[in-house]
């Protein structure tokens, strides 16, 4: 044990400028490592992610119901961009949205269990946040149309 020229023992600890240095640099630390990694951008990607599955579902399940039918796509599909409408959506609610009701794909869950919808969930009550359109060729496109960090999420079929 030290002892002091009194005899008494020695108070031993850190002083306010070590405690002060040492929260300093596990501040600097933190602030370093949350820039290196940035929440906001892996967030974003994530989400894209999911459009860019979404689009392939809702594609392949639109291929797949012109395959059993003949090669017949499901009615309403137009070259202009719709937004296609949630499962359950009702028709009238959906074409007074200027959307389609795709609900041919969700029948008995044969293509789709449930129509895909965008992942962050806000955008709007009775639309998924994707639209599909056809060519003069009759080739499908599906697009995310919110997709982040300008991303274009589109496929062509």
């Amino acid at each position: 044990m030290i002892k002091t020229k009194s005899g008494l023992p020695a108070q031993t600890g850190f002083t306010l400028l070590e405690i002060l240095l040492v929260v300093a640099a596990i501040g600097i630390l933190a602030a370093i490592t949350i820039v290196a990694i940035n929440p906001t951008k892996q967030l974003g990607e994530t989400k894209n992610a999911q459009r860019r599955s979404d689009v392939a579902t809702i594609l392949n399940a639109v291929y797949q119901y012109s395959i059993d039918n003949n090669g017949v796509l499901p009615a309403g599909i137009t070259t202009n961009g719709l937004n296609i409408c949630k499962t359950g959506t009702p028709p009238a609610t959906c074409a007074s949205l200027g959307g389609i009701d795709l609900s041919v794909l969700t029948t008995d869950e044969v293509y789709l269990v449930a129509m895909p919808q965008d992942p962050t969930g806000s955008i709007g009550t009775d639309t998924t946040g994707y639209f599909i359109k056809k060519n003069v060729a009759n080739r499908i496109n599906v697009t995310a149309v919110h997709a982040e960090q300008n991303e274009i999420i589109s496929v062509t079929k």
